[in-house]
């Protein structure tokens, strides 16, 4: 049975030819299916849209169909919607050649596991997938084959001397159609315990600690990392716990605080288990004092007399904040795909040098000034301040201006956010270094004939405009099939960001690399302006004023940024859930329920959100699915991993819009056994408190939630206009080459490779906690081969 909730941007090139062909004509055709999927408002096509559609046939390869398709993907469009529409137009040919796709797709349903484990022991790697028959595997090291690994399960031998981490990956096949699994990391381990020096084998004794958390004084601001290491087979899990209750969201073998608090000393401990065994680590003492000194130095008793200096030419941040800003789904203007995994990415980056981080998505015009109010309340004396946005804009005579979300067709000043505005706002909250990072058009808008007053902005010799393109000119996102990838700004800054160079000269980079870009030379370039007089950088350490202002707003910050704890409800019937959190950015929640107990006698049992807040806009699909990948969001792996199994999950977006605390429904749903109807309590609850209100136990049906999901389009254009050259990077991580999008291309002529070596970028490794470089690329060999742009875990 085919997915049939894919996005129709998963379709095929062959595919999607097949359908331009039966589509490309006057009676039941393109036209006809605009009209059919119109009859749902978001699926909906403006005049001009369809007439940017007839007039493909004027271009040598074009066709209307194909340019149909890519406005209902940029609309997330699944194929489930696109099967009915041509069902109702009665096309029978184009839904036999869609339902032959759908089944004919491959999809892996079980993918490879990353371990950790001691030499000598044999490691197994599973794959599955599910497709057409006759599905054939092969499984690689790197990009070689290995010889005779042709089965769903590969067995590793870890014999080998220790060295670099082995990295595995399986392709899917069947004919030319194919699939490769995620990558998955062997790394082989020597355990230095009195223990393994007698002949310690995971196989024997199940479980051991290699490395136990070590206590620690630290000062208010400093980064808190306790490690847990162990070995096993089953490879071991880990729960962190402070003062003996469960830290949520700690499942991996680091501790990490990026920003300690007085709220996070106490007594911490580790769990680490696997299906057969429970290990617990030493409980440790974490303290927590006020900071009496420059950034880095630990706190000590006495009576706080300074450090010895650093450099004389060290210079310093009293805090580091940043606001990044990502408009993706306008209402009256094109969507945008890139948005989302910039911000994601540039968030994690910026975290790794001590900025305290807000990342939001899709802002309305008076939830933009609101985050920015908030943005600047952080800021004060020294205070790097930085501001990055990504979604449509424009420029008028030298102001820019963030479009948001709600703007309608023909906005003006009135309807965006003034960027010279915003400045002027920092300049007043004295902040050390102010840096603006605009990824957005900066084409004239037409409709906007105000020459804003902006007044006359201070001179600080402090302020730095990064713009991804020229004045007057456009910004690109780059598109890569069957992935999300980030916009050609975001694609090379992220080379550069965590590199020790002062701003400008870190900008400079970034635009010499995006010069090599053949795609885009002559229509994008970035442009730097700058009054800085001083050598200040991104890495630059934090130094506090004071005790008062940096408890202060380290205390803001937590209220803010601390998800919700993991609590336990527990329901008349006996039946008890678990109600958790996660979070994507900083106005977008992940919340999951999972049954932990039950009675006897009751057989089914399933607990669902109801009674969500109405200004959420809640999208039904996206709530009480059976999978995190069912939520349609491309950053599930980055949360997914910390989540147990058998839940069900919800996704919740726009949480700035709440002018209140967060409350919902526990609606619990379960049959007793011999019993044919369904019993339903629900439990009010909120995500500060636990659950309190009315319960009732009245008789209820069983059926689930609507199927589908929102698939991810993969049609791409500029940022602030209707149309865009078709760019593809060979690596959305970290680009070395580029192609051009062929659309008459096989698929498999890009010749990949496995995860790169490429500095100074680490990535985080699922089971060791700790960053990891990536394996170096080998000669390339036949295709197709193991994919460049599939990240490892």
């Amino acid at each position: 049975m085919g997915d049939w909730s894919l996005p129709i941007g998963s379709l095929g090139e062959e595919v999607v030819a097949q359908l331009c062909e039966l589509l490309d004509t006057a009676s039941r055709g393109w036209r006809k299916l605009a009209e059919v999927a119109g009859a749902e408002k978001r699926f909906k096509c403006s005049e001009e849209e369809l007439e940017m559609c007839s007039l493909k046939v004027l271009e040598p390869l074009g066709s209307p169909t194909q340019c149909l398709l890519q406005l209902l993907a940029e609309r997330e469009c699944t194929l489930r919607y696109l099967q009915g529409c041509l069902h109702r137009m009665g096309h029978t040919q184009a839904c036999q050649v869609l339902s032959s796709a759908v089944h004919d797709v491959i999809r892996i349903t079980v993918q490879p596991e990353s371990q950790v484990v001691a030499e000598g022991t044999r490691v197994s790697l599973t794959c599955w997938a599910s497709g057409p028959p006759g599905l054939t595997y092969q499984w690689f090291c790197g990009r070689q084959e290995v010889p005779g690994a042709t089965a769903p399960e590969l067995m590793v031998d870890t014999a080998a001397p220790l060295g670099l981490p082995q990295w595995y990956i399986c392709r899917v096949s069947c004919g030319a159609a194919f699939a490769f699994s995620r990558w998955a990391r062997i790394q082989v381990e020597r355990s230095h315990s009195p223990e393994s020096a007698s002949g310690y084998c995971p196989s024997m004794a199940g479980l051991q600690i290699l490395q136990q958390p070590r206590p620690c004084r630290l000062a208010e601001g400093d980064p808190l990392v306790l490690e847990c290491r162990a070995l096993g087979n089953p490879p071991p899990q880990y729960q962190w716990f402070r003062n003996r209750r469960p830290v949520e969201g700690a499942r991996a073998p680091q501790l990490q605080v990026q920003l300690v608090t007085t709220a996070e000393r106490g007594t911490y401990s580790c769990r680490v288990f696997n299906l057969f065994h429970e290990l617990w680590s030493q409980e440790v003492d974490v303290e927590i004092g006020p900071r009496l000194f420059a950034s880095g130095a630990p706190w000590q008793d006495g009576d706080g007399d300074s450090p010895e200096p650093g450099s004389p030419d060290q210079l310093y941040a009293t805090d580091k904040v940043a606001l990044l800003v990502g408009n993706m789904h306008y209402v009256h203007h094109k969507h945008l795909r890139a948005p989302m995994v910039d911000v994601h990415a540039l968030s994690a980056l910026l975290r790794q040098l001590d900025f305290k981080v807000v990342s939001l998505l899709d802002l309305r015009r008076d939830e933009m000034q609101m985050a920015v109010d908030e943005f600047l309340l952080l800021l004060d004396k020294g205070v790097y301040g930085l501001l990055y946005y990504a979604g449509h804009g424009y420029e008028n005579f030298g102001t820019s201006f963030m479009v948001p979300i709600d703007a309608p067709g023909s906005y003006t000043s009135a309807h965006c956010l003034c960027v010279q505005h915003v400045l002027q706002r920092m300049q007043q909250r004295r902040t050390g270094l102010n840096i603006f990072l605009l990824d957005m058009c900066r084409k004239r808008n037409l409709n906007d004939d105000v020459i804003p007053q902006v007044g006359a902005l201070e001179v600080t010799a402090n302020i730095v405009f990064g713009y991804a393109t020229c004045a007057d000119a456009e910004a690109y996102e780059l598109s890569q099939q069957g992935e999300l990838s980030n916009g050609v700004f975001v694609t090379f800054l992220k080379r550069w960001l965590l590199e020790d160079e002062k701003i400008t000269v870190l900008l400079d980079k970034v635009a010499e690399d995006m010069g090599t870009l053949e795609l885009t030379r002559g229509r994008q370039a970035l442009e730097l302006r700058s009054n800085l007089s001083e050598r200040r950088a991104l890495t630059d350490p934090i130094r506090s004023l004071g005790q008062a202002e940096t408890s202060a707003r380290n205390l803001q910050w937590a209220k803010a940024h601390v998800l919700p704890e993991s609590r336990h409800l527990r329901f008349d019937c006996g039946v008890t859930v678990q109600l958790g959190f996660a979070a994507e950015f900083s106005n977008i929640m992940i919340i999951y329920t999972r049954i932990l107990a039950a009675p006897g006698d009751v057989t089914e049992c399933v607990a669902k959100l109801t009674d969500l807040p109405e200004e959420l806009d809640v999208d039904l699909k996206c709530t009480n699915r059976e999978s995190p990948e069912e939520l349609g969001s491309p950053l599930v792996p980055t949360w997914s991993v910390t989540c147990p199994s058998c839940c069900l999950y919800s996704r919740l977006c726009g949480l700035q819009r709440l002018r209140q605390e967060l409350t919902f429904t526990v609606c619990l749903q379960y049959r007793y056994r011999h019993v044919a109807d369904f019993v339903e309590e629900r439990r009010a609850t909120s995500s500060s408190s636990r659950g309190t209100g009315t319960r009732s136990r009245v008789p209820t049906g069983s059926a689930r939630s609507p199927d589908g999901v929102i698939g991810r389009p993969q049609c791409h254009r500029s940022r602030g206009c209707s149309s865009a050259p078709c760019l593809a990077p060979t690596d959305p991580i970290c680009p070395n080459t580029f192609h051009v999008w062929n659309p008459e291309a096989p698929t498999c002529a890009i010749a990949p490779a496995p995860p790169q070596q490429c500095q100074p970028h680490t990535i985080p490794s699922a089971m060791a906690g700790h960053p990891t470089t990536r394996p170096p690329i080998p000669a390339p060999i036949g295709t197709p081969l193991p994919p460049l742009g599939l990240s490892p875990p």
